[in-house]
């Protein structure tokens, strides 16, 4: 009984901090080929400004690591778009009530909503092939994100979904 209820709590606790990322690129772009990048330069993220830096300090981050050089004349444009949304939470406390006697057997369950509204956010990151002006790759991850954060966990939030995001760029 007490691995199970372990289980279960470890279980819920994985399930609160998810993030998807999807992935789509163009097959025919020669991704050896660019080395510099930059940020549209009237972007509309969608994020406040302060979000929008962290984010940004998370990709410069992640970028200069692989060889990137942010550059004022730059071969990919990177452009960030946000939505967010709330969703009912998923996590549910099954409770189930049953009995029988001889060959037939009844049984009754249900279950309960536990963790309230979830608010979940959409980030888009485009890159775009700067001189022919053309989508080369794209990342769109979906996460829950926490309301009651310092400016630490959420720089911490930006450098993990970031990670999460450029970890399969350049497509191999």
């Amino acid at each position: 009984m007490k691995n199970t209820l372990l289980l279960v709590l470890s279980l819920v606790l994985v399930s609160c901090g998810s993030m998807n990322v999807e992935y789509d690129y163009d097959e025919q772009a020669n991704f050896d080929t660019f080395k510099t990048y930059n940020y549209i330069a009237e972007m509309e993220s969608g994020l406040n400004q302060l979000d929008l830096n962290r984010l940004m300090k998370a990709t410069d981050s992640i970028l200069q690591s692989r060889g990137y050089t942010l550059s004022e004349n730059p071969e990919l444009l990177l452009d960030v778009s946000s939505d967010q949304y709330e969703q009912a939470s998923s996590n549910t406390l099954g409770i189930g009530v049953g009995g029988g006697g001889g060959n037939v057997g009844v049984g009754v369950g249900g279950g309960i909503p536990i963790g309230g509204r979830e608010l979940h956010q959409t980030i888009t990151i485009n890159l775009v092939n700067a001189q022919k002006d053309a989508l080369i790759w794209q990342a769109v991850s979906d996460s829950n994100i926490k309301l009651k954060t310092n400016p630490q966990q959420r720089q911490a939030y930006f450098n993990k979904l970031m990670e999460k995001v450029f970890k399969k760029f350049p497509p191999k």
